[in-house]
């Protein structure tokens, strides 16, 4: 039974496909489009999409990931920190010391800065 379901559910996703090409080529235009571009308004790009980013963008990302986690730990935080008490509320500010050191390094090293 469970064979049959199976080959039944493979006949339908064939057939919805198999349609929605068929569909697609009663409604293309009659030749290839390939001047089209749809990023930045139809301009020239001014480099290859997969060039290499400056490696100030890797700081900054991590920048922003310790940021990111900060809010993943501290969103659970704010529905427990009534019952786990006075505790809860010095480990998140140490918690926060800990990401402020780090913010204050990469503001040291020149991380934040954009020229």
């Amino acid at each position: 039974m469970a064979v049959g379901g199976a080959f039944l559910l493979v006949v339908l996703v064939l057939v919805v496909v198999g349609g929605l090409y068929g569909v697609a080529a009663l409604v293309r235009l009659g030749r290839a489009v390939t001047d089209v571009r749809p990023f930045l308004s139809g301009h020239e790009p001014a480099e290859h999409a997969v060039s290499r980013f400056h490696v100030r963008w890797y700081a900054l990302t991590m920048v922003f990931l310790a940021f990111d986690m900060e809010m993943v730990f501290m969103y659970p935080w704010t529905l427990v920190v009534a019952e786990a008490g006075a505790t809860a509320v010095v480990e998140m500010f140490v918690f926060l010391g800990i990401l402020f050191v780090g913010v204050a390094y990469a503001w040291r090293e020149g991380a934040l800065r954009w020229t």
